[in-house]
């Protein structure tokens, strides 16, 4: 099972390569299943219903979400309704949404997905996502081999901790967040993929997805202002996970960069 996992998808741009990029490579059998973090698809912050569905329309088959998850609040209603859209698993449990789902795919196979985030440098209080982990890995593993963790956070130091403590238990811990994409994927001693962070789908003429000299001006004034999105050409990023179906160990894991 080759599992392609899309890096923060953000605004119009990113958008717009998922879009076009995506369902060639189901059709060509590149990628089996797309899970892609869509926290900032709705102008750089946020998710909206219609986006949701023009993603899923495309060949999205989950969508996960981090600290952004609450940006817009009339979106709220469809995350509860929506059991293939997920928030973080170690947020409040009476919020809305749910952190962790099953989906079935072809041939019977079934496929579990987590999203966690970290604690060190974000801006909402969350329980522990080790603790969160494990009681997610309990509701899934009973009904598959095959699961998959965003881990979204901003300190490295935290995602690599979470890498090695679901080692052998999920087929791969993959990083969000940061918008850049990191080098250090590999298959850790159990058979668990891991990469501190997938990537950005969006423009990378920018300061991670936003118009450089705005974020520029803020470096230089230390005032505030109000952050938009780039308006260039987007790159389509993340990895590609090979998994046995059977046992859930990864493989292979693949970073990808495509531009349209």
């Amino acid at each position: 099972m080759k599992v392609f996992f899309v890096g923060d998808i953000v605004g119009n741009p990113g958008r717009d390569v998922f879009m076009r990029l995506v369902p060639g490579m189901k059709a060509s059998g590149e990628a089996d299943v797309v899970v892609a973090n869509a926290e900032n698809a709705a102008g750089g912050s946020g998710l909206t219903q219609k986006i949701a569905e023009e993603l899923f329309s495309c060949g999205c088959d989950v969508i996960t979400l981090g600290d952004h998850v609450w940006d817009k609040k009339d979106f709220l209603p469809y995350l509860a309704a929506n059991p293939k859209i997920l928030r973080p698993a170690n947020y409040y449990q009476l919020a809305p949404g749910k952190g962790s789902c099953l989906i079935d795919l072809s041939g019977g196979v079934k496929l579990g997905v987590i999203v966690l985030t970290g604690r060190t440098f974000m801006k909402y209080t969350a329980d522990c996502p080790f603790a969160a982990l494990d009681r997610s890995i309990e509701l899934l593993s009973a009904h598959t081999a095959l699961i998959v963790v965003d881990m979204h956070a901003e300190a490295t130091s935290e995602k690599v901790a979470m890498g090695w403590y679901a080692d052998g238990r999920v087929s791969a811990v993959l990083g969000t967040h940061t918008h850049i994409q990191t080098a250090d994927e590999r298959i850790l001693p159990k058979g668990t993929a891991y990469i501190t962070d997938a990537g950005m789908t969006g423009p990378y003429d920018s300061v991670i997805g936003q118009i450089k000299e705005l974020i520029i001006e803020r470096y230089l004034t230390g005032l505030p202002n109000k952050f938009q999105v780039a308006d260039s050409a987007a790159t389509l990023c993340g990895v590609i996970v090979d998994v046995n179906d059977a046992t859930g160990r990864a493989r292979s894991i693949v970073r990808v960069q495509k531009k349209l």
